[in-house]
């Protein structure tokens, strides 16, 4: 099942991000099966301000497990962490519906 992992940085937690990053793509990398996508989220100056994740796991709680052993999750790096389900419609340039 495929799962969204939308999180969104605390203020003033670019330097957390930044000294965190290489336990978090290390994590990354233990999930790189499950891994649809997965990057960081901009602002207006293309500066990092959050993540996203698209997982396709068994269930919610393995989603939810995921967030939660993020590194980034462990160093309180997030203000706000949201888990959504995700349905497939369209892929790689078709409509998979």
């Amino acid at each position: 099942m495929l799962f969204a992992v939308i999180c969104t940085d605390r203020p003033g937690a670019l330097e957390i991000r930044k000294a965190t990053r290489e336990k978090h793509l290390a994590f990354l990398e233990n999930y790189k099966q499950a891994i649809q996508f997965a990057g960081p989220q901009l602002d207006v100056n293309g500066t990092p301000c959050g993540s996203l994740v698209l997982l396709d796991v068994p269930d919610r709680a393995a989603a939810e497990g995921f967030a939660a052993a993020d590194p980034y999750a462990e160093v309180n790096l997030f203000e706000s962490v949201i888990v959504r389900p995700l349905r497939t419609v369209f892929r790689d340039g078709a409509l998979v519906e």
